[in-house]
């Protein structure tokens, strides 16, 4: 797998969309470069845009974006909302995958030194790229905005880490970090009071409010005996936030940055703002996410909210995602298309897949000419097709009238179910790829005596995932019975057949696998290495085999068929 970071740069424009699309011009040229979210907001004046590559591409695109940036914004004439000090306001880049925060932060230098050099820009590392403890905050760093930035550099100990120490007016200064995926989040108030957020921004965020004696807004602040304001710690880790008032909706919203969503989760953060504003009398009336998010954080608040109303989490994610969106108010106020939004989904190759296809397309591709899909995709879907049908029972089982109490049981072991469906539904195409790995290697030359050592060791790697491929499948499916097996015993009655059916599924899926296993086993020289793994297959085979009978003839007792 290839290194991957995240880049989200923030750019003090937000109102002018031809400046914004000639910046994310020159951040698609960098070829390899994905673009994948462009979130301008009026009120703020401010861009976010979130685009991810390999280390050293996502370097170049992020310098070229900031040179055009500068080229593009006037910081002399901007205004809004938010607070920032420089036309690109700042630059983290976020490990995505294969790579360490140590080597993201060595990026992130790499990127300010250029900046600062090439530029003329001032540039400050914060995060994890930060130099001293107290760069570590973008807070700190941005202290003073623009309009104090030229008084801020002469001031001891806050010259910028790379770039000339002097005012840049029309660029102002860059801050570029290396941080942990943040999510920027707002959260819709009923109301117009600046004041009101921001006392439910105090309670809510890690740095909480200020002691002051008696009036908590006018009291005298109270100090700590080296005469430094004592604080109040605000109910939520790894949460900053701020009140504000945003014209474009006419409300005042809690903009948060949430810096470690497995410290406090967006459900997390949504339900103790709306806890607290209704102390106040405030309602909240959605909520709104800035660029993008992962699928795990969307998944959770899903499932969150359905088991504070009892229900099945084992359900798609498709479901659960609708259930996080509708109970965050995400489409409050622009909709929200969860495609767009949620990283895993834009990473996707849009390449259609096997399981992408109807019904009918899959057997119509089944039944053509072409070897692949054959009978190992087949198997796959079969088991993925019997997976489901326990997990049905079990969802159906979970609010059975008068079943109230056992939703849980039966949530845990829909999860279960689907978790092994899912698997099983990425085999089916997993299984097909192999089988053309395997073709693909036989192309390979095989004139020379290098070529034709090349050449077997290729086949030889294909072969071996074409036979590894089928035997998850047969675990898989077999795993799937657990499931199958206890929904009818103690699942929902009126379903007891579609458990029945499951087990046939669950076991042909075991068996047709099977073959595939065999069939390729043959042509695999190292009998050695392979022989564990045909044992343990064969062992399945006849587990599956065992335990559908076992389940067929529990299914017909129960619909009292005399055997």
């Amino acid at each position: 797998m290839n290194q991957i970071i995240e880049c989200v740069p923030n750019f003090s424009e937000g109102r002018d969309l031809s400046i914004i699309k000639q910046i994310t011009d020159v951040i698609e040229s960098v070829k390899g470069i994905r673009l994948l979210n462009v979130d301008p907001g009026y009120a703020t004046n401010r861009t976010v845009v979130t685009f991810v590559g390999e280390p050293e591409l996502v370097i170049e695109a992020a310098f070229k974006a900031i040179q055009r940036a500068s080229e593009l914004i006037d910081m002399r004439y901007h205004k809004g909302e938010h607070p920032r000090f420089g036309a690109t306001d700042v630059c983290p880049l976020v490990p995505v995958s294969d790579i360490t925060m140590e080597e993201t932060v060595d990026y992130a230098h790499l990127l300010a030194k250029r900046v600062g050099n090439e530029l003329n820009i001032p540039v400050y590392c914060y995060e994890s790229a930060a130099f001293e403890e107290k760069r570590r905050s973008l807070a700190s760093c941005r202290a003073g905005e623009y309009e104090g930035l030229a008084e801020k550099m002469k001031t001891t100990g806050w010259q910028p880490d790379f770039g000339p120490a002097t005012f840049n007016p029309q660029s102002g200064a860059t801050a570029i970090g290396a941080r942990n995926f943040l999510i920027a989040y707002n959260i819709n108030l009923n109301t117009t009071s600046v004041r009101l957020a921001n006392s439910i921004a105090f309670d809510v965020r890690e740095a909480g409010r200020i002691k002051r004696e008696g009036d908590p807004i006018t009291g005298k602040i109270v100090t700590d005996e080296h005469g430094e304001p004592i604080r109040i710690p605000g109910t939520l880790k790894k949460v900053r936030a701020i009140g504000w008032f945003i014209k474009e909706y006419g409300i005042t919203q809690i903009s948060m940055n949430l810096t470690d969503i497995t410290t406090t989760s967006v459900h997390q953060a949504f339900d103790e703002v709306c806890e607290r504003a209704r102390d106040r009398g405030i309602r909240v009336t959605g909520s709104e996410l800035i660029g993008i998010i992962p699928l795990q954080a969307m998944l959770d608040a899903g499932k969150y909210f359905l088991k504070k109303q009892h229900r099945s989490v084992g359900i798609p994610d498709c479901e659960i995602i609708k259930i996080a969106v509708k109970s965050l108010g995400l489409d409050d106020l622009a909709p929200f298309d969860p495609d767009k939004r949620i990283i895993e989904y834009l990473l996707e190759n849009n390449d259609k897949k096997l399981i992408d296809m109807s019904l009918t397309e899959f057997v119509h591709e089944t039944a053509s000419e072409s070897p692949a899909p054959g009978g190992g995709s087949v198997a796959a879907y079969v088991g993925a097709m019997g997976a489901s049908l326990g997990t049905m029972v079990a969802n159906l089982s979970s609010h059975k009238r008068g079943w109230d109490s056992r939703w849980e049981e039966f949530s845990e072991w829909a999860e279960k179910g689907k978790v092994i469906c899912e698997e099983l539904l990425k085999l089916v195409d997993k299984d097909t790829e192999a089988f053309n790995q395997i073709m693909e290697a036989f192309k390979l030359p095989k004139e020379t005596t290098e070529e034709i050592a090349i050449r077997k060791n290729a086949v030889q790697l294909a072969t071996k995932n074409a036979i590894d491929i089928p035997f998850r499948v047969m675990q898989l499916s077999y795993d799937s019975m657990e499931v199958i097996e206890v929904m009818a015993e103690t699942g929902n009655p009126n379903s007891v057949t579609d458990a029945g059916v499951g087990a046939l599924c669950a076991s042909t899926a075991v068996s047709g696998a099977y073959l595939n296993v065999l069939v390729n086993a043959s042509s695999y020289e190292d009998k050695e290495t392979i022989k564990q793994l045909l044992d343990k297959a064969a062992t399945l085979d006849l587990e599956a085999k065992n335990r559908c009978e076992k389940i067929q003839l529990l299914v017909r007792k129960k619909l009292k068929i005399k055997l």
